[in-house]
């Protein structure tokens, strides 16, 4: 249930042409505590309700809990969530013996492609491809609960 996972900016779209998988993703959050935050999440034939915990300090790792749920449950507690939801298709690419899962945000927050990688420790070795950028794991800018808030399009406003 400890979830240690990386994030980084993208470079170019060249992961497109890696991808092994591109699905649609609506999510919104119950409740975006600073200790915790309680998403709902319709990811192509599937929904999840999931709760995640506060980040370690350095923003690796934090506890996650996930149950499947119905996608008429998911759609009626979306109608519940403020302010507004997160739309972005997520991609998935195998690289060497990870796999990134790439997203590429739309509507208020298109513009912005972020990938992520989920590891067994914080000092687990992994490759990263060419169109790998910037890291930015534990910037609380890049959390999706925040970019609700203050979706990418403002950032430079």
């Amino acid at each position: 249930m400890q979830e240690i996972e990386r994030k980084f900016l993208v470079t170019s779209n060249d992961f497109k042409e890696q991808a092994s998988k591109k699905t649609l993703f609506i999510q919104a959050y119950l409740n975006t505590h600073p200790e915790r935050t309680i998403r709902i999440r319709i990811s192509g034939e599937q929904a999840f309700m999931t709760i995640k915990g506060k980040s370690s300090e350095n923003g690796l790792s934090r506890f996650e809990w996930e149950k499947e749920i119905s996608i008429e449950d998911a759609r009626e507690l979306l109608k519940l969530c403020e302010p507004g939801k997160i739309e972005k298709y997520r991609y998935l690419i195998q690289v060497g013996d990870h796999m990134y899962e790439v997203d590429e945000f739309l509507e208020d927050n298109e513009g912005l492609t972020l990938a992520e990688i989920e590891l067994e420790s914080e000092e687990e070795k992994f490759e990263k491809p060419d169109w790998i950028g910037e890291e930015v794991t534990g910037n609380l800018d890049y959390y999706n609960s925040n970019l609700i808030a203050k979706p990418y399009k403002n950032w430079n406003s």
